[in-house]
């Protein structure tokens, strides 16, 4: 065994995949439930035009009305419920894949995701990733206040996990909420900052950004080994 081994902690959206591929596939899910029940044709392309319009919280409501629905709490619900547990049309970005691949062997890995868990759940089956993992932290079983920056999930992979290095690096692309908590304990942070990401546009606030930024996972391992060095 290399001495050497860090513990190498992930993030789940725009990290190994593009959180857009989701989202599509969401509304497309919606789309097809929409159709079938309210006899609405269009809804996954009016649904994804308020999505590129930037617009976030209110998207179905939105694309209901643009097609003369009302979108009542019972219709939102229902959309909703198909949006976060239908299967995704989801793939790992090929310089994740061959991130996770580097690893194998060469460091003990985590997982750390917040979101509502059913739809987080879907997303790490269709991309057949949990192999890869010693722990994966669904933050969203656990309640929205333990969302990051919430130290909750990174003290659980901190006292469970014993990397031969003593070493964690957390590898995300959030800004607002991403690095707060492993930076405090001492953690080696890195943004991906994602071209098609959905944060890719975002500066960090001061004392919210990461050790390093990267645009891809291509290099990560060695990036991690030559900062140990």
């Amino acid at each position: 065994m290399d001495v050497r081994q860090p513990c190498v902690v992930f993030d789940l959206d725009d990290t190994l995949f593009l959180e857009r591929e989701y989202v599509r596939s969401g509304f497309e899910a919606v789309g097809d439930w929409v159709r079938q029940n309210l006899g609405l044709p269009d809804f996954t392309d009016r649904a994804w035009s308020v999505f590129e319009s930037g617009l976030r919280g209110c998207i179905f409501d939105e694309a209901l009305l643009a097609s003369g629905r009302n979108p009542t709490p019972f219709l939102i619900e229902q959309m909703v419920t198909v949006y976060r547990t239908h299967w995704p049309r989801i793939s790992v970005l090929p310089d994740a894949a061959g991130c996770l691949s580097s690893f194998h062997g060469s460091a003990v890995l985590a997982l750390i995701s917040d979101g509502p868990p059913d739809s987080q759940r879907q997303k790490v089956n269709a991309l057949r990733v949990a192999h890869y993992f010693e722990m994966l932290i669904l933050t969203g079983v656990w309640g929205s206040a333990f969302s990051k920056p919430h130290l909750r999930a990174f003290n659980l992979v901190q006292s469970t996990l014993n990397p031969p290095d003593g070493r964690f690096i957390y590898v995300a692309t959030n800004p607002e909420k991403d690095f707060v908590a492993p930076a405090a304990l001492g953690w080696l942070t890195v943004r991906v900052r994602r071209p098609g990401g959905l944060h890719a546009e975002r500066d960090a606030q001061p004392g919210m950004g990461s050790d390093i930024e990267v645009s891809d996972l291509w290099g990560l391992h060695d990036l991690v080994y030559r900062s140990a060095a």
